[in-house]
């Protein structure tokens, strides 16, 4: 499958011409290189983060688990992945980012390993911790990376193709995940991503060149210094908010997907693996869409739409009744349209504000922020939500729906005053 991504990226590249000075430039073979690489990275992390939300069900059942013990092992990946981001935001900038993705991603995989071998909801709890503590700054640094390595016309196309790799988890490794849970427990789906994951990292480590060149940008700054010049500029807090409002609206649905699917809509467990291989292969297609009309219409005007179309099928969805298996398929898949057409728009927007010398501790925070985000909308949802017990159907899903649709709201306005920052830095278009 990666083959043809690689094949993809040729055949989308736009020809220079002299009539169409304007047009794209292409992608040289070692940025193609390394944009599958972060891809890879990003299907593993988002993988194991995601790969809670469908197996939820058979782990809440498992180990007897209410929602509240279930939203809390969601949402401490989220808050320990936040802490890390913020410890870490001060050194962001001082290092290879190589060598801080290649530190991170093999503690990652020592957590994943954790979650693997764990039987026991305390040790779910500490293994969810420290997976959180590595894996929650992997996305930051390879945003860091892109934002390093391509000019802002083109990361729209750059994030479209990264977020190909949650398309990804869910098309293969979602699918995979729960077929081999059902044959060898929940805990396995971890294993698999250890396995993976070791591939990639050492293919990380022979493959990409260093990426120091804001080395070269000296500051006189300790850790904290910077840390501190960063959260105070006042265009960086209002894309950290911005940040926050997307995280919220996004996580606080999601740990309780599968729970919803076979309890409210009667979706049996052979059936999950299928509705999140399609709604996964709809979002493996159209995110490189999503990614060049990113490139070529205002942003912020692409994340409103998909911000609309997103709200109006959550509130359908969250409405459902049982219904026939296709109906629920055709769901998923237009509000994972909606969901990942957001993404592209507003991490490209998000990757311009901030200052070569900045990047790095901004991404950090800016990562932090969402993932502590995230974490307080798992456990928000976890008390929202109530089952009575673990096969009886979730209640309150729909009171999920109207929070959503409301904080969606204000996150349209956030992200358009950061676009609007952005348009008064010309050079940054």
């Amino acid at each position: 499958m990666f083959a043809r991504i690689a094949f993809v990226f040729r055949k989308i590249k736009p020809q220079m011409t002299k009539e169409k000075s304007k047009d794209k430039l292409k992608f040289t073979s070692y940025q193609i290189i390394v944009i599958i690489l972060l891809a890879l990275t990003q299907f593993s992390v988002v993988l194991d983060f995601m790969v809670m939300s469908p197996l939820g069900d058979m782990l809440m059942k498992s180990m007897s688990l209410s929602t509240k013990q279930f939203g809390l092992a969601v949402s401490v990946y989220a808050f320990s992945a936040g802490a890390s981001g913020l410890l870490t935001a001060g050194f962001a900038d001082r290092f290879d980012r190589k060598k801080l993705l290649l530190f991170f991603y093999i503690g990652f995989i020592l957590g994943t390993l954790a979650c693997g071998l764990t039987t026991s909801y305390p040790m779910l709890i500490a293994a969810r911790l420290i997976t959180g503590l590595f894996g929650g700054v992997i996305g930051s640094i390879s945003m860091a990376i892109v934002a390093d390595l391509f000019p802002m016309q083109e990361r729209g196309r750059v994030m479209g193709f990264m977020m190909m790799g949650f398309g990804a988890s869910q098309v293969l490794g979602i699918p995979i995940s729960l077929y081999i849970a059902n044959l060898w427990g929940w805990q396995s789906p971890f294993l698999m991503i250890v396995g993976l994951a070791t591939c990639i990292w050492a293919v990380i480590l022979f493959k990409m060149q260093p990426v120091s060149k804001h080395l070269e940008i000296k500051s006189d700054l300790n850790a904290f210094a910077h840390l501190w010049h960063t959260v105070s500029k006042r265009k960086y807090r209002i894309g950290f908010l911005s940040t926050v409002l997307l995280s919220i609206g996004g996580f606080m649905m999601m740990p309780w997907g599968s729970a919803f699917a076979i309890n409210n809509l009667h979706v049996t467990p052979q059936q999950l693996p299928l509705l999140f291989m399609v709604s996964g292969l709809s979002s493996l297609f159209i995110m490189p869409l999503i990614g060049n009309l990113s490139d070529k219409m205002d942003k912020f005007k692409l994340f409103a739409l998909a911000s609309v179309w997103m709200m109006v099928v959550v509130l359908i969805y969250t409405h459902l009744t049982p219904v026939p298996f296709w109906v629920i398929v055709l769901m998923n898949v237009v509000m994972m349209i909606g969901i990942m057409s957001r993404m592209t728009p507003s991490m490209a927007l998000s990757s311009a504000l901030p200052e070569p010398q900045d990047r790095g501790a901004y991404m950090s925070i800016n990562s932090s922020v969402q993932q502590i985000a995230g974490g307080v909308a798992a456990a928000a949802g976890g008390m929202i939500v109530v089952q009575k017990d673990n096969f009886s159907p979730i209640e309150h899903y729909d009171t999920l729906g109207y929070v959503i649709v409301c904080i969606s709201m204000i996150s349209i306005y956030f992200v358009y005053r950061v676009s609007k920052l952005i348009k008064t830095d010309k050079h940054k278009l």
